[in-house]
């Protein structure tokens, strides 16, 4: 997970802004503001896994002071904090927790209650929300409707509920729901001048993909415009076998290919483009889906156009990931060049943020996805990505690592699951996640790992949870820098699926 605490607050509990009564530290997990949270409730955090991690060392956590903190001393405390977090983050065994998982996913539920985001009444009763579960591409490439299904989703459940409620209504069999995760994605054009549709397929921007310690209802709300996206999880092709024998896995796969070859996710000839409209038209989705499986870039995720700094600075490259590689796609000219770097190559990868603290507390200003890659033999360079998307890349990446050393290591890929709710969560559905490491860099770690928890309801009282009254937290002062940045030199978490290489093997 990526954790960072850019800024603080005050709590004032009788909302006429004197003296404050409490600080709260604003916690954003994957780039992304998640939830407020007292001193004294990361500390129960820290005891419960200090009873619950018996075999991963967790690190100090910041000490209790009795006198009230001056500036710098709650500027400290924060970086501390914020360091703490991190390492956390980066041990799988305590990131696929069940009991970590419950207390994120209830803090975000009770910081949206007590900023008035969501009220008692919505807690109670089921909220519709647009689940796209794949584009009915036609045959010239365009959108021709699709399926969209209103789902009654809850503003307590989490990612794993939803997505069972959207399998089940789609009558997708149980042992095939671990295929697929949900997806945070916006239509490019409708977020500019409302003048496109949902259904066109060109349009689709992915914006972050949903995890099970948050609220879908939550997340979505504030990443309006968007819309849910049902997606396959997993990496690795091989695991198409198992929906080919299934007729609703089987369409929702095919609808996925069709929207991906009409989006140019997937890249054809013209004579591998007129083969499969062909097949379409003839209805005959497993001689498509064997056909479009041959080409490279099958079952890669695309991103909105990017700066990065190779082959020279300030160059706009269309980013894909998949099939072990990051690849970046380059106009010179007329011609069109793509180089790939493969994941087994990159030693490590971070993500750095800047922060403006006032202006908006949901999305950074600018975020950056730098990796180091081996270009040749005793050759190391780094790379940067600079992308409101480096985050999704970055997890993107994580997932990917952690399928192909779950692959070496058993003998099975990322989709098949473990027996213990961690394993299944973080393998099963894809939900390994990218980590952090200083206080001032956000790297990527490989662990796999799992650990072993109970299910019990975390016992800490949120924000929402301290009185009857409900008071919407201020932001009379902050003890953070108003833009908060990642240092690039600081260190990074290897890649345990980093391979040397030699000369020849270039």
């Amino acid at each position: 997970m990526h954790f960072s605490i850019p800024d603080t607050q005050e709590q004032y509990a009788d909302g006429s802004g004197g003296s404050p009564t409490y600080t709260v530290y604003n916690i954003y997990i994957n780039g992304n503001y998640h939830c407020s949270l007292r001193y004294k409730q990361l500390h129960a955090l820290h005891e419960q896994l200090r009873r619950r991690c018996t075999d991963a060392a967790l690190p100090p956590f910041p000490p209790k002071r009795l006198l009230p903190l001056s500036n710098s001393q709650l500027e400290t405390r924060r970086a501390a904090l914020e360091h703490y977090l991190q390492i956390i983050g980066q041990d799988g065994r305590i990131t696929r927790l069940t009991y970590l998982q419950q207390f994120l996913h209830r803090a975000q539920l009770d910081t949206a209650l007590a900023e008035c985001s969501v009220s008692s009444e919505d807690e109670q009763q089921q909220l519709q929300v647009e689940v796209y579960s794949g584009w009915a591409a036609g045959p010239g490439g365009g959108g021709s409707g699709g399926v969209q299904l209103l789902v009654n989703c809850h503003v307590q459940q989490n990612v794993s509920a939803l997505l069972q409620s959207v399998c089940r209504m789609l009558q997708l069999p149980d042992e095939l729901i671990q295929f697929f995760c949900l997806y945070l994605m916006r239509n490019v054009e409708a977020s500019e001048d409302g003048s496109s549709s949902p259904d066109d397929p060109s349009a689709v921007l992915l914006l972050r993909r949903l995890m099970d310690f948050e609220s879908p209802f939550i997340s979505r709300m504030h990443a309006q415009p968007c819309q849910l996206l049902l997606r396959t999880c997993y990496w690795n092709s091989r695991w198409d076998s198992k929906l080919l024998n299934n007729s609703v896995a089987l369409n929702l796969l095919y609808n996925q290919t069709l929207a991906d070859v009409a989006r140019e996710w997937v890249i054809c000839t013209p004579e591998m483009r007129r083969q499969l409209c062909s097949l379409q038209l003839q209805s005959r989705p497993l001689q498509y889906l064997e056909l479009v499986r041959q080409l490279p870039s099958y079952g890669c995720l695309q991103f909105g156009a990017a700066q990065v700094d190779y082959p020279e600075l300030e160059t706009t490259a269309l980013v894909t990931i998949g099939n072990r590689e990051l690849s970046l796609r380059t106009a010179r000219g007329a011609k069109i060049y793509e180089t790939k770097f493969r994941v087994t190559r990159m030693r490590c990868w971070r993500v750095s943020a800047m922060h403006n603290t006032y202006e908006s507390r949901d999305q950074p200003t600018q975020l950056q996805l730098s990796f180091e890659y081996l270009m040749s033999k005793q050759t190391l360079r780094w790379i940067t990505i600079t992308s409101q998307q480096a985050m999704l890349m970055s997890v993107s990446l994580q997932a990917m690592v952690d399928e192909l050393l779950h692959s070496d290591s058993n003998g099975s890929g990322g989709a098949s699951g473990g027996s213990d709710d961690e394993q299944e969560a973080s393998t099963s559905r894809g939900a390994s996640e990218s980590t952090t490491s200083t206080p001032s860099s956000v790297s990527s770690s490989c662990t796999t790992t799992s650990g072993t928890s109970t299910t019990m309801t975390p016992p800490v009282k949120f924000l929402a949870q301290r009185s009857k009254q409900q008071h919407k937290l201020t932001t009379a002062r902050t003890f953070a820098a108003v833009f908060f940045r990642n240092d690039e030199t600081a260190a990074s978490v290897r890649n345990e699926a980093f391979e040397g290489i030699g000369d020849d093997d270039l």
